[in-house]
């Protein structure tokens, strides 16, 4: 295990913090970096399931993802050649739910790559985003959820959002723990996203960006 890894999962805050500095200074590509820390999230969300975590380090691993983001950020935007914003993501997690390590990642990763993420935050009811949605019209609606309370959430959000009349120029892509084809066809989704990545290449795929 990479000792940044390492360190992040096991709530070594100063010490991860420390690392990537160092990394950084030995000129570390600072995407690489922004792995590393996906990864430890990754190994936080499964101890998290068995049982060995619970909701303080949760909180403990968002934080120090926060701010390692904050160092990178600005690294990795001078890396994108986007100046201006290729369109409007609406993010947020559902009703239910408070698990906000994996929605923080995705909209890091959709800002960096010069998207205008607003983040709603979590346990958020299905009304929050209708309006969201109407206020800001994006071109990708992005629901999180980690616990499978999560889909029944998903699935009213997104028949709400029908109801509205707002589905017909924007995509839905669900994201979390436990998504697959199955969830998605349940909750009426147009994509599921495994990580920040697939959720990046199917905002630009929705905007017509290759």
């Amino acid at each position: 295990m990479h000792p940044l890894v390492e360190a992040m999962a096991d709530m070594k805050e100063k010490e991860a913090l420390q690392i990537v500095d160092d990394l950084l200074a030995q000129g570390e590509d600072p995407q690489k970096i922004l792995d590393l820390s996906s990864e430890a999230m990754q190994v936080v969300g499964e101890r998290y399931q068995e049982g060995t975590y619970f909701l303080p380090e949760l909180i403990m691993s968002g934080e120090m993802l926060r701010k390692i983001g904050e160092t990178l950020k600005p690294l990795l935007a001078a890396q994108t050649e986007e100046t201006t914003k290729l369109g409007t993501v609406v993010l947020g997690t559902v009703r239910g739910d408070i698990h906000d390590i994996g929605k923080d990642i995705v909209g890091f990763m959709l800002e960096v790559n010069g998207f205008n993420v607003v983040d709603l935050g979590i346990d958020q009811p299905e009304e929050n985003f209708v309006k969201a949605v109407k206020d800001n019209q994006p071109q990708v609606l992005a629901l999180s959820g980690f616990l499978s309370v999560a889909f029944d959430s998903m699935k009213s959000t997104i028949e709400q959002v029908e109801a509205a009349g707002l589905r017909k120029d924007m995509k839905v892509i669900i994201g979390g723990g436990q998504m697959d084809d199955t969830v998605r066809k349940y909750t009426g989704a147009d994509a599921y996203g495994d990580d920040a990545m697939a959720a990046v290449a199917f905002a630009k795929e929705a905007v017509g960006v290759k």
